[in-house]
């Protein structure tokens, strides 16, 4: 098992986690309606995907 030879200061330890930080989602625009939609998912608002009617979005 491997141990630390001596203590590593806050400054040192903070700084190897700088990189651990939530990054904020990205969020595209729907090509049909042009509202907000998450990549590689279909728009809620109007139901399609990639140029393409998936579901009825009106009915739901």
């Amino acid at each position: 098992m491997a141990v630390p030879r001596n203590r590593s200061s806050n400054a040192r330890k903070n700084s190897r986690r700088a990189h651990h930080a939530k990054k904020p989602t990205t969020v595209g625009k729907c090509s049909n309606c042009g509202g907000s939609r998450l990549p590689h998912k279909l728009c809620m608002h109007c139901g399609h995907y990639s140029g393409r009617a998936v579901i009825n979005a009106k009915a739901e």
